[in-house]
């Protein structure tokens, strides 16, 4: 046996008929929040503030990179390994 209810009703007719609470309010004031702040950091980022806080990093990961690579040639030709810490100089 099978019954099929259908009940017309709007959302917030629903929300009150379950005793649901209306967070609309709530939602909106979120979102003009959060929609100030990312305006505000957009607004802050030029492209030379990110270059400043991206370049060095990217610097030191190739650096990294490539003492990797001369790491494993150095091994490759059987060149003894520099022990850890060790400076260049």
């Amino acid at each position: 046996m099978k019954f099929n209810i259908q009940i017309d009703c709007t959302p917030e007719e629903a929300r009150a008929f379950l005793g649901l609470p209306d967070v609309g309010p709530m939602q909106r004031t979120l979102l003009s929040a959060a929609e100030e702040r990312l305006l505000e950091v957009i607004k802050a980022m030029d492209a030379k503030s990110l270059m400043d806080q991206w370049l060095p990093l990217s610097l030191r990961n190739l650096e990294q990179w490539q003492g990797l690579w001369a790491q494993m040639a150095a091994a490759a030709a059987g060149a003894p390994r520099k022990p850890r810490g060790e400076s260049k100089s």
